[in-house]
């Protein structure tokens, strides 16, 4: 079972360092009751990758209207539409929680979109 669901997700390979647009399916309700489905894009860097096999998940962090906003991805997820790697950072590390405190830069290179 578990094989199955990450066969049928397809995501690029991700790593701590990178920027990213994840695109999520949100599920509205009006006001009349009916369910409208739309995608929303949240782009940010990743400070973390945890978890093995379907239990993977992968932290974003994004600095919106000057706070820092992160949310937390479980990587095979139906609400997940397309991860889409925009940016490369330079890194050493697994964990990149020190850009919370610091307003550090890191050296970064683009990554050229595969044709599809």
């Amino acid at each position: 079972m578990a094989e199955q669901i990450q066969e049928t997700t397809k995501h690029p390979e991700i790593k701590p360092g990178m920027t990213v647009r994840v695109h999520t399916r949100i599920t509205e309700t009006n006001t009349k009751g009916e369910d409208k489905e739309r995608i929303q894009i949240f782009e940010g860097i990743i400070l973390a990758i945890r978890g093995e096999g379907i239990s993977k998940s992968f932290t974003v962090r994004k600095i919106s209207n000057g706070v820092g906003v992160e949310r937390i991805f479980p990587l095979f997820t139906p609400l997940i539409a397309k991860i889409e790697p925009v940016k490369q950072a330079k890194v050493r590390r697994a964990k990149l929680w020190f850009l919370r405190d610091s307003k550090k830069r890191l050296k970064e290179k683009m990554i050229v979109p595969a044709k599809a």
